[in-house]
């Protein structure tokens, strides 16, 4: 078994010492590096080249969202998981936007962040539906310009056909591959290839990606309504 590399990045010395000691301890993870600040980040991913980057958002030179903005924007670029203290933060969302897999809080239970770091490594992302809408509501109440992101949403994902559309909404609902499958009446390995067809066509990174685009469009909405 390959282990997953993983580099930390936290700005608090304690903090990552006690990520460094949890995570480090599996048998499946290796901690190939760490940084304390965004600055640090792109030359040392260049260096030790991690599967996985831990990532704090609050740093005091580059921030981890302008860090994940620069690694995301490369070729090949690692998973990036985010670590904060809120639930529903813009930060998070705007992260999130710029292709982070997910988001984990700093005081979650270790099992779990060891349970996040894994499936990112897998290509599969670390968010609910449920904290996915807690995030766009919180966006959606701290800003304007709701029916223009709404527009350019629906404008973008005008691109797919109906089938690759279907997926993306269930997607964007938090199902699972088989569950997707099951209920639109394809194969498993059909799902996929829509869903990296969806990935392609909108230029987008992971799934959180295709949901909150899905969100911003207003697909997720029209479903609930259609289910009552």
């Amino acid at each position: 078994m390959t282990a997953i590399r993983l580099l930390l990045v936290d700005d608090d010395p304690l903090v990552r010492a006690g990520l460094s000691l949890m995570l480090g301890g599996a048998a499946d993870i290796e901690i190939v590096g760490e940084a304390a600040d965004g600055s640090e980040v792109e030359e040392l991913v260049d260096r030790v080249h991690p599967d996985v980057v831990l990532m704090d958002i609050r740093m005091p030179s580059v921030d981890g969202l302008t860090a994940t903005e620069r690694l995301r924007a490369g070729g090949d670029a690692p998973q990036i998981v985010v670590l904060t203290t809120f639930h529903a933060d813009e930060q998070v969302l705007r992260a999130l936007r710029a292709g982070a897999a997910g988001f984990v809080l700093k005081d979650t239970p270790p099992a779990e962040i060891l349970d996040a770091v894994r499936r990112v490594a897998a290509g599969d992302p670390v968010l609910s539906p449920a904290v996915t809408r807690q995030l766009m509501e919180h966006a959606a109440g701290t800003g304007a310009g709701t029916d223009t992101r709404r527009a350019r949403a629906r404008a973008r994902l005008a691109v797919l056909g109906d089938r690759e559309r279907e997926v993306a909404v269930a997607v964007g609902q938090g199902l699972a591959n088989a569950e997707i499958a099951a209920g639109l009446f394809m194969s498993v390995a059909t799902v996929k290839t829509h869903v990296s067809r969806v990935l392609a066509k909108l230029d987008l990174n992971n799934r959180v990606q295709i949901a909150l685009l899905a969100y911003d469009a207003g697909l997720l909405e029209e479903d609930g309504d259609a289910g009552h």
